[in-house]
C-alpha cells in the first residue's frame, strides 16, 4: 500500500510540475512581448492577453508547492521575479485616498473616455435620447479641464439632438476634432479633445485605417502642455462574432469554424496596433514640452503597444490605484485598455476609474501638475 501511495504522489506532483513548466514558458514568452512587434510576430499579442491569468496561476503554484513540496516553490517565485516588469505593469499596488473633487494648486484635471458613440448600454429609444446629456453632465460635474473622447460623433446640421460639439462647448470652449470618418455629407465621427484651457496649437498624424493621433498645446498658468489622444485599432467584432464567442463558451459551436474569423480579426488588429504604436512613439520623441498621451489603446498593459507608447512615461493608474483596473466592461474582467500616460515633467496627484453605466468603457480621470 505504501508503494502505491508513493507512486500516486509522485505522478500527482509530476503532473502539476509539467503544467507549471508550461505556464512558465508562456509567461516567459509574454515577458518578451514588449520586444516582439506583432507586425513581425503576431502570436505575442495573444499571449499578452493571457498574462494576468498566467500570473495568477503562477501565484497559485507558489502556494501549491509550499504545501506539497516547498523546495519547488522557488521555481514559480523566480519566474515571477524575472517577469517583474510585466507583473508591475498589470497590477497596481498603490493604496490611495478617495478621489478628491477639490483640485490641488496648479493641477490640471484630465478625462479620457470612450463614449461608445453616445449609444449607452440600453437599446431603448427613450434611454438613448438621454445618453448624450448624461455623459456631458457626468464630465461637467467632474471639474475636468481637458477631456479626450473616443468614438465621438457629431452632425454638422447643428440639430439639437446631434450637435454634440455644441453640447460640450457650453463648458469647454476650445476643441480639436480628428474627423476620422464621414458617413454622410453631415455626419462625422472620431476622437475629440475639449478644453477649458486655451489651445494655442494643434496637429494630427493619420494611421492607415483612417483614424488619427491628435494633439493640442494647452496653456495652464505660464506652462504650455501638449495633450495627445488617440483611438487605436479595435478588433472590430460584430454581432456574429459575439454570438460565436457565446456559443464557444457554452460548447455549442465548432471550435475551428467559429473561432477562425475571430482569430483572424484579432491577428490583423495586433498588427495594425504594432504599426500605430511605432508611429506614436516617434511622434512623442520629437516633443520637448511637458506632455501626456491618453485614449483607448485597445491593448492591455503587457502588450507591445502599451510598452512602446509608454516608454519611460508614467501610468496614472499604476501610480495611484490598486488592482488590475478593468476599463472595458465586456468580454473579460482583465481588460485595462484605456490610459493616461504623463511624461516625467508632470506629477501625478490622483486618479480614479468611474463607471456610470453610460458606455462599455469606464471613464478614467486624473489630476496632473507640472513639476517645478
Amino acid at each position: 500500500m505504501a508503494t502505491k501511495a508513493s507512486g500516486f504522489k509522485y505522478y500527482f506532483r509530476l503532473f502539476f510540475l509539467i503544467i507549471n513548466l508550461v505556464v512558465a514558458l508562456f509567461f516567459a514568452l509574454g515577458c518578451f512581448s514588449p520586444l516582439l512587434n506583432p507586425v513581425d510576430f503576431w502570436p505575442s499579442g495573444f499571449v499578452s492577453l493571457l498574462m494576468p491569468y498566467l500570473i495568477i496561476t503562477l501565484l497559485f503554484f507558489v502556494l501549491f508547492w509550499l504545501i506539497m513540496r516547498p523546495i519547488i516553490a522557488i521555481f514559480p517565485v523566480v519566474v515571477l521575479l524575472a517577469g517583474y516588469q510585466q507583473v508591475s505593469s498589470i497590477f497596481a499596488f498603490q493604496y490611495t485616498e478617495r478621489f478628491q473633487i477639490a483640485k490641488a494648486t496648479g493641477a490640471i484635471r484630465v478625462i479620457t473616455w470612450n463614449i461608445h458613440g453616445f449609444n449607452g448600454l440600453s437599446g431603448t429609444k427613450s434611454t438613448l435620447r438621454l445618453i448624450r446629456e448624461e455623459i456631458f453632465k457626468t464630465i461637467d460635474e467632474s471639474g475636468a479641464d481637458v477631456i479626450c473622447l473616443q468614438e465621438f460623433n457629431h452632425s454638422t446640421k447643428m440639430e439639437v439632438r446631434s450637435d454634440n460639439i455644441g453640447l460640450f462647448q457650453k463648458a469647454f470652449p476650445y476643441y480639436y476634432f480628428s474627423h476620422d470618418y464621414a458617413f454622410s455629407d453631415h455626419y462625422q465621427a472620431g476622437t475629440i479633445l475639449f478644453s477649458k484651457l486655451p489651445i494655442v496649437d494643434t496637429g494630427k498624424i493619420r494611421y492607415a485605417n483612417g483614424e488619427h493621433l491628435i494633439w493640442a498645446d494647452v496653456v495652464k498658468d505660464k506652462d504650455t502642455i501638449r495633450v495627445y489622444t488617440t483611438h487605436l485599432q479595435s478588433f472590430n467584432f460584430g454581432m456574429e462574432d459575439y454570438a460565436n464567442m457565446y456559443d464557444l463558451k457554452e460548447g455549442e459551436a465548432n471550435p475551428l469554424s467559429s473561432s477562425r474569423p475571430i482569430l483572424r480579426k484579432m491577428r490583423e488588429a495586433f498588427r495594425y496596433r504594432g504599426t500605430q504604436a511605432d508611429m506614436i512613439a516617434q511622434a512623442l520623441a520629437q516633443n520637448q514640452l511637458p506632455s501626456f498621451i491618453c485614449g483607448d489603446f485597445n491593448d492591455v498593459p503587457g502588450s507591445y503597444t502599451y510598452f512602446r507608447v509608454k516608454g519611460d512615461r508614467q501610468d496614472v493608474f499604476l501610480k495611484k490605484d490598486f488592482g488590475i483596473g478593468r476599463t472595458y466592461n465586456s468580454l473579460a474582467p482583465t481588460l485595462r485598455i484605456d490610459y493616461i500616460l504623463p511624461d516625467q515633467q508632470l506629477e501625478v496627484l490622483q486618479c480614479d476609474l468611474v463607471d456610470e453605466g453610460l458606455s462599455d468603457h469606464q471613464m478614467l480621470i486624473a489630476d496632473l501638475r507640472v513639476r517645478k
